[in-house]
């Protein structure tokens, strides 16, 4: 029986080579139309989210402010400023958190090798940095670790941009560089990273040295703000009222004055960027979907030609004996075939497209967001299932009206 079927929709495609062709057409740009903006919102979505995981990696960034409330006596309007004795408290005190890492923070520092000099911002850090701010090493190199801070070396991490002015086409890994006049050891430079919002500028131009060196060589009593990743992030809210909590004991504050801690929430950002893109993608498949239900209401007006030209065959079929349901299988299967076969053409001419995007050089951050389509099965699974849903709703009522036909006035239809 599929067979017989086959056959006839291949005679019907070589009767109407030109009707059939614009058929498919309008189905094949209908399935371009939804895959690719489903790849391009995708890709879009995930850069959004590396970007902003690459600036902060589910974090709290723990700024001193001032407090808004008298508490226990004390006046309101008293400055917060916070030291590593809060981080070691942190630590101590809060189960749920997972990494954190106190920061020094100075601009105009200044860089020297050989006969290059620059300036940029520099930070004092903890090894914890490295995965609080997605700052991972080039291979060869590294990232600062304990040691470093228990013996205050004067090793140095740099940012791959910053690298690039002072050593050129050097490996900088080994290479001393004078920091202010005083000698330092790179240990390492970061790998290129898409990063989406930055605090004192990108990561790329900054570089990094042991927290403990950068309070021994500058006499910073306190940090510029406290890193902390929780451990559970469905328990983010939690860990940052806990925060309040805990510092507001050390530095007798109100633990609800939210003014006396400024907490850049990270968790928050990036969830909302989530949502952003989930929503964003959302759009774009409707507007895709209905550019393919437009291409199905082509379907389903050709099908309705191709019975009326074929009245006499069908009344000819009803007349030797052929039931409605075969009559009617017949049309919703043509109907199905061009729908699929359009749709697969369309998937294979979107993975082409997708595929050369992919290898698009991505020199900056413009094209890292925007080349950067995601072509996945369940897109391309859901595309499939939206086409046969097409090829049966467009097939089904030509098909219903064909066996609906009495074998008498079909036989006289001319």
């Amino acid at each position: 029986m599929w067979t017989i079927l086959f056959e006839e929709f291949l005679g019907d495609l070589r009767q109407n080579k030109t009707r059939a062709f614009l058929t498919m057409l309008a189905i094949t740009w209908g399935t371009i139309a939804i895959v690719i903006l489903l790849a391009f919102g995708g890709g879009l979505h995930d850069s959004f989210m590396r970007g902003t995981i690459n600036a902060g990696d589910r974090m709290f960034m723990i700024y001193g402010g001032e407090t808004s409330k008298e508490f226990e006596g004390l006046r309101k309007g008293r400055r917060i400023r916070l030291s590593e004795t809060d981080l070691e408290l942190l630590e101590r005190t809060l189960d749920n958190v997972e990494v954190a890492s106190a920061s020094y923070g100075r601009w105009g520092t200044t860089f020297s090798y050989g006969e290059t000099r620059t300036n940029t911002y520099m930070e004092g850090v903890h090894p914890a940095f490295e995965r609080l701010r997605s700052m991972y090493p080039q291979p060869g190199g590294r990232f600062l670790n304990r040691p470093d801070i228990d013996q205050k070396r004067r090793v140095i991490f740099f940012g791959n941009e910053i690298a690039e002015q002072l050593f050129g086409d050097e490996d900088p890994v080994g290479k001393q560089v004078e920091v202010d006049g005083l000698p330092f050891t790179v240990v390492g430079v970061m790998q290129k990273k898409l990063q989406l919002g930055s605090h004192n500028g990108p990561d790329a131009d900054r570089a990094i040295i042991p927290a403990s060196t950068f309070a021994t060589m500058y006499g910073y009593r306190y940090v510029n703000q406290i890193l902390v990743r929780p451990r559970d992030i469905t328990r983010a809210g939690e860990v940052k009222e806990q925060i309040y909590e805990v510092l507001g004991r050390r530095h007798k504050f109100d633990p609800s004055d939210e003014r006396a801690l400024a907490i850049w929430d990270f968790v928050e950002e990036a969830k909302l960027i989530n949502e952003i893109g989930l929503g964003i993608q959302i759009f774009l498949g409707i507007i895709g979907v209905f550019t393919l239900l437009v291409a199905g209401v082509g379907v389903a007006n050709i099908m309705y030609v191709v019975v009326k030209e074929r009245t006499r065959e069908i009344g000819v079929k009803l007349a030797v004996g052929a039931r409605r349901r075969h009559i009617m299988g017949q049309f919703v299967f043509e109907s199905v075939l061009i729908s699929l076969t359009g749709g697969f053409i369309g998937l294979g001419f979107s993975a082409a497209v997708v595929a050369l995007f992919r290898q698009l050089p991505q020199d900056n951050e413009a094209l890292q967001i925007l080349a950067n389509p995601i072509l996945s099965w369940p897109v391309a699974l859901i595309c499939v299932g939206i086409l046969v849903m097409i090829g049966l709703l467009a097939g089904l009522l030509p098909a219903r009206k064909a066996a609906a036909m009495d074998p008498v006035e079909s036989l006289r239809y001319e």
